[in-house]
């Protein structure tokens, strides 16, 4: 019994999988592009490998909260789309400024997705620089310095209780702001207390650095600025203006 029962389970699960790949050959395209339209969410791939951003961030971290964690936001988003769009073909920027409409587990997962979308496009391999443009002056003017700018952010992150996210966001009237949401949350929500356009995000979950820096978040908080890809916050930062 104990080396047929898995064999059975096999063979069963072959079978269905067969099943399913058949029987969508069969449903019309419109049908087909119709469900699409509710399931719209999917992962970016990383730009660059796991141990690019080593030594700040270790190859096993980020395969880990790539592939696991980050995988886990963007399945379970799709199937909270499904139930709660009715179809309806919303972006996730749009759902997530009225997510108080929404279950926790729209609210949770899609701030996971969109979130880690955005953290790993704001890092990048090799020196990271902020050169002369819009927002070195933007941040020079809102923060008088970058170290300014720079220490206000970490404090962000290291008095953020517990997991969650320190944010760079452009408010409502174009001014640079920082500050910091709980769990997966962020500043484009109806929910959140600080409200905005996020530019810049700073995963502060344990699972982002546990690995490589266990306790010492002030560590991963200081060693993270080096990854910082400037061009890419600019490039959102210009889009706004």
């Amino acid at each position: 019994m104990s080396t047929q029962h898995p064999r059975r389970k096999f063979i069963k699960q072959s079978i269905g999988a067969g099943m399913a790949v058949g029987t969508a050959s069969l449903i019309p395209d419109s049908v087909q592009a119709n469900f699409l339209q509710t399931t719209p969410f999917s992962q970016t791939p990383l730009p660059y490998a796991f141990n690019a951003l080593e030594p700040h961030i270790d190859a096993m971290t980020m395969e880990i909260h790539y592939t696991k964690h980050a995988s886990a936001y963007t399945k379970n988003l799709n199937d909270a789309a499904i139930a709660e769009f009715k179809g309806a073909n919303l972006s996730l920027e749009d759902a997530l400024k009225s997510v108080s409409k929404y279950s926790a587990k729209l609210r949770n997962n899609g701030g996971g997705h969109f979130n880690h979308e955005l953290f790993w496009k704001s890092m990048q391999p090799g020196t990271s620089v902020l050169h002369d443009g819009v927002l070195k002056q933007s941040i020079l003017s809102s923060f008088n310095s970058f170290e300014n700018f720079k220490t206000k952010l970490s404090e962000a992150a290291m008095t953020r209780f517990g997991s969650g996210w320190a944010w760079l966001y452009v408010d409502e009237n174009k001014l640079l702001q920082i500050g910091s949401t709980p769990n997966q949350d962020n500043p484009l929500m109806d929910v959140s207390t600080i409200k905005g356009m996020p530019l810049l995000g700073l995963d502060v979950w344990e699972h982002a650095y546990y690995l490589k820096y266990q306790n010492r978040r002030a560590e991963y908080v200081n060693n993270w600025f080096n990854l910082v890809n400037w061009k890419f916050v600019e490039d959102r930062l210009t889009k706004l203006s």
